[in-house]
């Protein structure tokens, strides 16, 4: 497997996402992500420019081969946020219901 789709399985795996939720963004086959992931399949530019994209990353962060320390905890920390704005996102999902009862019950009466 090579540097690249290592970091990129690397990345799927902190983000908690399968092959196939990374193909079907990226809106190619499981396998051909595979190929991708294993190194087989060289990635062309636009290819490249989509996957940065969907991880946060620029193509230069995505290419970088550095595993140093300041990175991991970089992306260790975007994960935890990451965590976190799911969680806020619920959160403002249930209160949004909240409001509309809220409303429903008021104008029921």
């Amino acid at each position: 497997m090579n540097a690249l789709g290592k970091k990129i399985r690397l990345l799927r795996h902190q983000k908690g996402w399968s092959q196939e939720d990374v193909a079907k963004r990226l809106d190619i086959s499981i396998p051909a992500f595979s190929k991708i992931e294993t190194g087989i399949t060289d990635v062309n530019l636009s290819r490249l420019n989509q996957i940065s994209k969907l991880f946060g990353l620029s193509i230069v962060q995505l290419l970088s081969t550095s595993d140093s320390e300041e990175d991991k905890q970089c992306l260790t920390e975007l994960t935890e946020i990451n965590k976190k704005l799911q969680q806020r996102e619920v959160e403002v999902i249930d209160l949004q219901k909240k409001v509309i009862d809220l409303y429903e019950q008021l104008h029921k009466k």
